[in-house]
């Protein structure tokens, strides 16, 4: 990517929403505006986990603002992320239709373990070069992530369903700060995060750092009150609880450094900050100036290159585990590829990349059976943590995978999608033809696409010589009647 390029990357967390804008300069991101908005949509979710009207509204609003200051901006060159929050809401596809139309870009739902993955990344770029083993914790608003890594790598990832905003709903609900409500906060907080003492016990790291919302908040308020700026303590810890209890209600609590909209949080924060300490043996946490969104612009750096694009290694992994066909599933994904490439109009490649990765995953699901292995392949992408990926790009992975096998009309809903429909035709096409399982002989072989109607011309002699290949071909252009599109086998 050159130098200058401007990148964006739009947080949407559960209690604030976060746009940051950087200029790429000798392969590093530097700062020149961030936004933020205090949103408190993790507040939002109802009794059945719906986002209220309010709150799906607070949320448009904001993004209405960002999407004036992202006004220019090339679609590739911005990353919206969505995180706990919209994982939880059951009409999520609603705010995320309308987000994405508002914001003009298109909003990823990413899991638990990709969150914390970024937030790693985001960390470990603003920090000095170093060997030291980093245990990275981010408590947001719904959701804390925990991380053990070297350098850019991250070990362990974790995600846990414990924030600031849910836990200050459930143990502080009135505002109250109570003795009681610390202790049961904190010993439900511990409950929940009690599984990762084994996987980032203290003797797995060398140094512990906390990023963004609520560590921050923490941080602020010691440096403000004399504490060693930029670190948080245990003794800073108990000074900061007894402040709170001291003051027994949010709306009394006047400390230098805590910011108005964080004050409502306060109580659920510390009591999540308290139990860590407490679980992981953390005696100090230095506080980080990266996170998320840091993340997440650096991730888009690494996708412009395919040799950095952390996606393919994640394809290649799963292939390794699922023990596919490397060799097959290669020469199915080079020739649907090259079928795409020339029939796909220009501006192509990252489709085609996509492409490439369903083709190498097709067979993925044989591992459990090879009846409906496509069903299988298709559920495992639905429903895997994979580094890299967003949830939405996952699933038009399985989409690819679940339709290459079978009538096409299984996914007609999705069929309005001119780039998905190519992707699927040249991904069946690759199939039917490396059917024996070999090299095939495409030399002259062509795909065009026109309008809605696909055509796929062979040379003279082609069929004659090679009769299973030119019957699939014809079998594909029946398995795509009643749908929108016609695929047609010339000569036939």
């Amino acid at each position: 990517m050159q130098d200058g390029t401007l990148l964006a990357a739009v947080d949407l967390g559960s209690n604030s929403f976060r746009l940051e804008i950087g200029r790429v300069e000798h392969g590093h991101i530097h700062r020149i505006e961030y936004l933020k908005e205090t949103v408190r949509q993790g507040a939002g979710l109802d009794a059945e986990r719906n986002l209220t009207p309010d709150a799906m509204q607070r949320g448009w609003d904001c993004l209405a603002r960002f999407a004036e200051r992202l006004a220019g901006f090339k679609r590739h060159h911005v990353r919206a992320v969505a995180t706990q929050t919209l994982r939880e809401a059951r009409n999520r596809e609603e705010f995320l239709r309308r987000g994405s139309q508002i914001l003009g870009f298109p909003i990823d739902v990413v899991s638990g373990p990709e969150e914390a993955r970024l937030i790693y990344q985001g960390v470990t770029r603003l920090l000095p070069q170093s060997d030291e083993r980093r245990l990275v914790a981010d408590i947001g608003g719904r959701s804390t992530e925990l991380i053990v890594g070297q350098q850019f790598t991250p070990g362990a990832v974790a995600s846990f369903r414990v924030g600031s905003v849910s836990w200050s709903a459930r143990y502080f609900p009135n505002g109250a700060l109570t003795p009681r409500a610390f202790q049961d906060a904190e010993i439900a907080a511990g409950a929940v995060l009690d599984e990762a003492a084994q996987t980032f016990r203290n003797e797995l790291w060398d140094v512990a750092y906390g990023s963004s919302g609520t560590i921050g908040a923490v941080g602020s308020i010691l440096a403000a009150a004399g504490w060693e700026e930029g670190h948080i303590t245990r003794e800073g810890l108990e000074w900061l609880h007894a402040e709170l209890l001291r003051a027994r209600h949010v709306d009394r609590v006047r400390l230098p450094g805590l910011k108005d909209e964080r004050r409502p949080v306060i109580g659920g924060g510390l009591s999540i900050v308290r139990a860590l300490f407490a679980l992981l043996g953390i005696d100090r946490m230095t506080v980080a100036q990266g996170a998320l969104r840091q993340g997440a612009l650096y991730d888009l750096l690494e996708r412009e290159q395919p040799d950095t694009d952390l996606r393919a290694s994640t394809v290649r992994a799963l292939m390794q585990r699922f023990a596919v066909d490397e060799g097959h599933a290669g020469r199915v994904a080079q020739l649907a590829v090259r079928l795409f490439t020339e029939a796909a109009a220009p501006g192509g490649e990252r489709a085609a990349r996509k492409l490439d990765w369903a083709a190498r995953l097709h067979e993925i699901g044989c591992r459990i059976s090879h009846d409906d292995y496509h069903r299988h392949g298709a559920y495992i992408l639905d429903h895997t943590d994979a580094a890299g990926f967003a949830l939405p790009e996952l699933h038009a992975l399985s989409l690819l995978v679940l339709g290459h096998r079978g009538k096409p009309r299984k996914l007609e809903a999705d069929l309005d999608d001119p780039v998905l429909a190519l992707q699927l035709m040249c991904l069946r096409t690759a199939v039917a033809l490396c059917h024996a399982r070999r090299e095939p002989d495409v030399q002259g072989l062509t795909l065009r696409l026109e309008g809605h109607r696909c055509t796929v011309h062979s040379r003279p002699g082609w069929a004659a010589a090679f009769p299973q290949s030119a019957h699939l071909l014809r079998e594909e252009a029946q398995a795509w009647q009643k749908t929108p599109w016609e695929y047609i086998v010339e000569p036939t």
